[in-house]
């Protein structure tokens, strides 16, 4: 291991937040020197090889050597840096080739190994780190291709292959490490990617939870200080009339008059700040206009106009069959997350169009932008973090997917069905000529559809005698 720290104090330039744990590290090599002490011993003593013993070994202790320091210097839970980490897997290839060189290069069966470091290396290191060992590995295969020690029983047989076989173990190892490698390094980036991706997720509702759970305690304070502010209201006022009335210092009126007005002031406050908490305590469910009104709240006011529509009706928030929803942080912080990307992308209208039937709940949002790119609407909802190229680009603005992957995660989590689309032919044509299509959204759609019983538990669809299409507003 390159340059190891000489004591525990100095290992702070060996650690990242991600990388790999000094114990894995380790542990994998602990195994890997087992397994060449191993065959060469078998290779010696079992099969009656005449092997370079006392080399392969040196080779072996060196790398026992290093190891055991490591574990000795630096603590286990030590996470190390890209470098060392690079060097770690740069002593292992050269050990490793070194070891071929003396027992027969690529006639060798052991030389698949050579793909394990950088196996390793694509899980746990940038790609320009993996590519650079990839390249060694390719070097060393080369060089075992031409120069190595040939295998030799006790009675001075060499084990030899036919040269075509042995450009077809190299050509091979050259491919196994591209393809492997490449291969390891996306699936950790993947991995990696959703990680990230859900740690954000719950991020955000354990924001949106812990909003709610305030507004909770706000309107438990402002109830139960409502009675002592009510007691000083009263007594401040008695001392008022009382002070008025007597000859008593004007000024002591004053402050009495204070202490009222102030008294008023707290419980205004408190009642403002008890609002939302008032609500989250007494209405667990609401109607759905208001839910997406509350959903679409923030958004309001960023230039895009943002119509919500109930049954076709823009004006339908008193309607008496709409459905009575489960008020959930999932629900308004996923329905916020689709809103607010429509209106990022708008020209200048985002419509929210609710349907429903007795068996559904189904919101469409949509815009009069540009549309997702049609080659990005399969991976709608993936998380494109930093780790990956691709992004998600309508006109000049470009987004790494996140919030849309929030969105999808928590309303799926509520039991909602995504499906996210572009706009119909007919309404792209009529916003080109300056008269958008009210009724189909020209741009980027998303169709949310909850099974009624998981959202609206306490609502009874059948008393309304409900029979439209929930895919044709105007049906």
């Amino acid at each position: 291991m390159a340059d190891i720290p000489a004591s525990p104090g100095s290992v702070a330039v060996a650690v990242q937040e991600d990388g790999l744990r000094l114990r894995t590290v380790l542990n994998l090599r602990w195994l890997a020197i087992a397994g060449q002490a191993a065959a060469v011993l078998v290779g010696w003593l079992a099969l009656g090889m005449d092997l370079p013993v006392i080399a392969c070994f040196a080779l072996i202790l060196l790398s026992v050597s290093l190891n055991g320091l490591a574990a000795i210097v630096l603590p286990e839970t030590l996470r190390l840096s890209s470098r060392y980490t690079t060097g770690v897997m740069l002593f292992d290839l050269v050990q490793l080739a070194l070891l071929l060189l003396l027992t027969g290069g690529l006639t060798n069966p052991f030389s698949i190994l050579i793909v394990g470091p950088v196996m390793i290396a694509a899980t746990a290191l940038p790609f320009r780190i993996t590519a650079m060992l990839g390249l060694v590995a390719v070097f060393l295969s080369s060089i075992l291709l031409v120069w190595y020690i040939p295998l030799r029983m006790a009675d001075g047989t060499v084990l030899s292959l036919p040269d075509v076989y042995l450009f077809g173990m190299w050509l091979s190892l050259t491919i196994a490490v591209g393809f492997f490698g490449i291969y390891a390094a996306r699936v950790s980036s993947d991995t990696a990617a959703m990680s990230d991706a859900l740690i954000a997720t719950q991020s955000a509702l354990a924001r949106e939870q812990q909003l709610a759970a305030l507004g909770g305690v706000v309107a438990a304070a402002a109830h139960e200080l409502g009675t002592p502010l009510a007691t000083i209201k009263l007594a401040a006022s008695e001392l008022v009339d009382e002070l008025d009335r007597d000859t008593f210092d004007p000024a002591l009126a004053d402050d009495a008059r204070l202490i009222r007005d102030q008294a008023d002031r707290c419980r205004t406050i408190l009642a403002e700040m008890g609002k939302a908490g008032r609500e989250d305590l007494h209405l667990r469910h609401v109607p759905i206009y208001t839910l997406i009104d509350e959903a679409a709240a923030p958004h309001r006011d960023r230039g895009p106009r943002v119509w919500l529509r109930l049954e076709g009706d823009a004006d339908g928030s008193d309607n008496p069959n709409q459905p009575v929803m489960r008020r959930s942080p999932e629900i308004i912080h996923g329905l916020r997350n689709l809103i607010q990307n429509g209106v990022d992308f708008a020209q200048g209208h985002v419509w929210v169009d609710v349907t429903w039937d007795t068996d559904i709940v189904r919101i469409v949002v949509g815009d009069d932008g540009p549309g997702y790119a049609p080659d990005l609407l399969r991976r709608i909802g993936e998380p494109f973090v930093g780790r990956r190229r691709r992004q998600i680009r309508r006109g000049e603005y470009e987004g790494m997917g996140l919030g849309l992957f929030i969105a999808k995660a928590l309303l799926e989590r509520s039991g909602a069905r995504l499906t996210f689309a572009n706009g119909s032919e007919q309404g792209r044509a009529r916003r080109d000529l300056g008269t958008p299509d009210f009724a189909r959204p020209p741009g980027a759609t998303v169709e949310v559809v909850w099974p009624r019983a998981r959202v609206a538990p306490l609502d009874d669809p059948s008393r309304h005698g409900l029979a439209r299409n929930p895919l044709n507003p105007t049906s």
